[in-house]
C-alpha cells in the first residue's frame, strides 16, 4: 500500500499544499520549524485521526483559520480510494471514500502506518503509558474493533474513578452503581487483555529473530505482558473476566479508600529482557535502541502478515539518532518493499543506496518543492 498524493488545507503552517509521491523512499528535507515534521504528522493523522504530538486537535488548525483539512489518495490491494480528515471548532470528521464515518473504528485501518520518531527510542526505558499507547495503536490498526472496546473502557473507567472518589469523600453511598460500572469495565477489560495477549504472540514471532540479527546473534530478546491481575496468556476472555471479578471483589474497600481503579489494562505494562536481563533497568543504551528498532521492524512485518500489504513507514528525524550499523539495517530491511517518508535536516550524513534513489522534497516556511531522483 502507498499514499499516491496528499493535500493540506490550513494545516499547521501549511496554507494549501498538494503533492504526489512515488511508492518508494520520499525524503523530506528542511531546517527546524519549517514544516517537515508537520507533513509527517499529517500522514499519521490521516491514518489514525489523531496526532502523535498533541492531544488538542485545535493545534492542527492554521493560525487565524477556522478549519484544517487533510486529503489523501491511497492505493491498497490495487484499489484506489480517498481519505479525508477535517478539524474545526465543532470537532473532527473522518471520511472514507467520501462517506463520513460515525465511528472512528470504522475508519482506522484503511491506511496502515508505522511511525518511528526519536521519542520511540524511549519505548523501552520510558513510562508504561508509552508502551500501552504503542500496543493500543498497533492492535487498533489491524483489529479496528479494539478501538471501540478501548474507547468504551476509558469512558467507563473515568465514570468509575469519579464515583470511587465520591465514595472516598462520602459524597455518596451508591454501591449499586459501583457494581454496575465494575461489571461494564470488566466486560471491555477482558476483551482488551485477550487481544493484547494475542498481539504479543504475533509481535514476538518477528521481533525476536529481528533483534537476534541486529545484535549479530549475540542477544536474545524476550517480551512479556505485566498485568495487574494474576492471569496467563493462555487464558480466554471468560477466564480473564472471572479473575477480574475476584480481584475487584477482594479489593472493594481498598479501591474506595484510594478513590481510584487499581486494576485493569490502564495500569498494565510490557517487559523486555535481553539474555535474561531486564533491559529497561540494566540494558545499555545500545540494547535499548536495538530493542526499540526490533519492535518497529516487527510491526511492519506483522501488519504485512495480517493485512496482506506492507504499511507506510514514517521515519521522523530518527535516522540521525541511530548509529550507522542500525541505520543501515533499517534501510536494508525496507528497501524496495515499503513506501517510506524520511524527514531530516540533511541527507549528507545518510550513506545508503536507498536514499540516493529517493525523491527529495525541500520544505521552507510551509512551501514544498520536489526533486525526483533515481
Amino acid at each position: 500500500m502507498y499514499i499516491k498524493n496528499i493535500k493540506l488545507s490550513h494545516y499547521r503552517n501549511y496554507d494549501n499544499v498538494d503533492i504526489s509521491f512515488q511508492d518508494r523512499i520520499n525524503v523530506i528535507i528542511g531546517e527546524n520549524a519549517q514544516g517537515k515534521t508537520n507533513l509527517m504528522e499529517a500522514i499519521y493523522v490521516l491514518a489514525f485521526t489523531r496526532s502523535y504530538r498533541t492531544s488538542k486537535d485545535k493545534e492542527l488548525i492554521q493560525w487565524d483559520q477556522n478549519y484544517a483539512k487533510i486529503e489523501g489518495t491511497v492505493i491498497k490491494r490495487n484499489y484506489q480510494f480517498p481519505l479525508e480528515m477535517q478539524f474545526s471548532s465543532k470537532g473532527k470528521k473522518a471520511k472514507l471514500n467520501h462517506l463520513e464515518q460515525r465511528r472512528l473504528s470504522d475508519y482506522i485501518g484503511a491506511l496502515n502506518v508505522v511511525m518511528f520518531a526519536p521519542e520511540d527510542l524511549n519505548l523501552v526505558k520510558g513510562s508504561p503509558q508509552i508502551r500501552r499507547r504503542f500496543i493500543d495503536m498497533e492492535i487498533g490498526q489491524i483489529q479496528p474493533v479494539y478501538i471501540y472496546h478501548l474507547g468504551q473502557y476509558q469512558k467507563i473507567l473515568k465514570q468509575r474513578n469519579h464515583l470511587l472518589k465520591d465514595l472516598q469523600r462520602r459524597k455518596t453511598d451508591n454501591l449499586t452503581m459501583l457494581a454496575v460500572l465494575t461489571e461494564q469495565l470488566i466486560e471491555h477489560a477482558s476483551i482488551i487483555i485477550e487481544k493484547r495477549f494475542l498481539f504479543l504472540q504475533w509481535l514476538r514471532r518477528w521481533a525476536i529473530p529481528i533483534h537476534n540479527r541486529i545484535s549479530q546473534e549475540q542477544e536474545e530478546l524476550m517480551i512479556s505482558y505485566d498485568p495487574t491481575i494474576d492471569v496467563l496468556e493462555s487464558e480466554d476472555k471468560e477466564k480473564i473476566s472471572n479473575i477480574y471479578h475476584e480481584k475487584f471483589k477482594e479489593n472493594h474497600s481498598k479501591e474506595i479508600d484510594r478513590g481510584s481503579t487499581l486494576y485493569g489494562p490502564h495500569r498494565d505494562d510490557l517487559l523486555f529482557s535481553v539474555n535474561g536481563r531486564d533491559v529497561q533497568k540494566y540494558g545499555s543504551q545500545g540494547q535499548q535502541r536495538t530493542t526499540a528498532l526490533s519492535l518497529k521492524l516487527a510491526e511492519i512485518e506483522l501488519i504485512k502478515h495480517e493485512v496482506g500489504e506492507y504499511p507506510v513507514l514514517l521515519l521522523d528525524d530518527v535516522l540521525s539518532e541511530l548509529d550507522q550499523y542500525r541505520q543501515s539495517h533499517l534501510l536494508d530491511t525496507i528497501q524496495d518493499k515499503v513506501q517510506t517518508f524520511v524527514s531530516t535536516t540533511s541527507v549528507s550524513d545518510i550513506q545508503h543506496e536507498t536514499i540516493k534513489k529517493a525523491d527529495l522534497f525541500y520544505v521552507k516556511n510551509g512551501v514544498i518543492s520536489n526533486q525526483k531522483r533515481g
